[in-house]
């Protein structure tokens, strides 16, 4: 095998192994945190943990990473927190604040995903850089794909912790293999400082890029990854189904991602497929708390997930179409950083929402946020 590909296939198998170790308990989640007594504030805070340490990490990892120019180091060090996160859930077992601080290591790992992002994009040329975004990014919907699939099925056969063994099982592998990883290093390129970050966090597509990234996540992780599992409990669906209604939002959402940049956004345009993704995540969000069967879920998971694969992706690429190519890794590292607003805010709202209002309102409130934002954006990049 040319050494190109041996890279670029481990790499990928890497890749595929730290987000499976990241999400395998997904589905289940919020249910085990319900059987724990939880409240639906409770697994909020517990949910948005995970993107409140990769909000406040993600800037000074990525700035320190170009800094040292060693973007394998964070890649194994985003593999030994992934392993601690799962290690620590499967050995705590009602604890709730022990889960919140593993949960928020889960995190941790996460906000390596900017090193992941640059190494790999080093493989390529850089009038390549969109195929190796979109490409990497379609392994790290494989990887949570196959793990809340998995996961899932893990927990129907067994136990809860079925799917932390998982976790720390695939996070273990995936930590031994990172250490063949092949660094590329360019000792020419312009490394990231804190006056490149104020020069680039004021790009106007980027800034844009970035709000509407905010909101997506929101949506994403308020009802996704978190509380349409309690809706779809309320309507007896069983673990194992969990597994298949995150893979059945997963996998079009990987298609779409992988397509969207590629084909759709070139022929009928980037924001126009932006704008196409938020209404189907709006409209199929806010139908979720009248569906009342399994299949039917089963469907809106689907089409969201298409919206989401969409819209996400072409957000990225928005955020670096104006950057300079020396200075796109630091927008980068802004956009996924800030973005992490919303995974946290997102549970937290819903399950304040739920709480003190109903489910539906919670349903019906992001559902109609993610309409509202397709009219925001189509109004606010008119002009670009």
């Amino acid at each position: 095998m040319e050494i190109k590909n041996y890279k670029q296939s481990l790499f990928c198998t890497v890749t595929i192994l730290f987000w499976f170790s990241t999400y395998a308990y997904v589905p289940i989640f919020t249910n085990y945190l319900n059987s724990l007594g939880a409240s639906s504030k409770m697994v909020g805070l517990i949910a948005g943990s995970y993107g409140f340490t990769q909000m406040i990490l993600r800037i000074p990892l990525g700035i320190l990473s170009d800094k040292i120019q060693r973007r394998k180091l964070f890649i194994i060090l985003g593999l030994l927190f992934t392993l601690i996160s799962g290690a620590g859930l499967l050995f705590t077992r009602n604890n709730l604040y022990l889960i919140l601080l593993f949960r928020a290591i889960a995190g941790v790992a996460a906000s390596t995903w900017v090193s992941f992002t640059v190494l790999y994009t080093s493989y390529y040329n850089k009038s390549h850089t969109s195929k190796a975004i979109g490409t990497i990014n379609f392994f790290n919907n494989t990887g949570q794909m196959l793990a809340m699939l998995i996961g899932g099925l893990a927990v129907q056969l067994f136990s809860w912790h079925a799917s932390f063994t998982l976790s720390t099982i695939s996070g273990l592998i995936g930590l031994l293999l990172s250490f063949f990883i092949i660094e590329n290093n360019d000792e020419n390129k312009e490394k990231i400082t804190l006056k490149g970050v104020l020069s680039v966090i004021s790009n106007h597509k980027l800034i844009l890029a970035t709000l509407f990234a905010i909101i997506a996540q929101m949506i994403t992780f308020a009802t996704a990854f978190s509380f349409t599992t309690k809706h779809a409990i309320n309507i007896g669906v069983t673990n194992f189904e969990l597994g298949i209604l995150s893979f059945a939002s997963t996998l079009p959402t990987a298609i779409a991602a992988l397509i969207g940049g590629r084909y759709l956004g070139q022929k009928f345009g980037e924001k126009r497929m932006i704008i196409i993704g938020f209404i189907l995540l709006g409209i199929f969000t806010l139908v979720i708390p009248f569906t009342n069967t399994f299949t039917s879920l089963l469907i809106t998971q689907f089409i969201s997930g298409i919206g989401r694969g969409l819209s996400f992706p072409l957000l990225m690429s928005l955020s670096i179409k104006d950057i300079n190519p020396n200075k796109q890794s630091t927008a980068m590292g802004i956009f996924q950083a800030l973005y992490g607003i919303g995974m946290t805010i997102g549970p937290i709202i819903m399950g304040y929402l739920i709480d003190n209002i109903s489910l539906m309102v919670g349903f019906v409130s992001f559902g109609l946020l993610g309409c509202i934002t397709s009219l925001m954006f189509y109004l606010t990049t008119k002009k670009i």
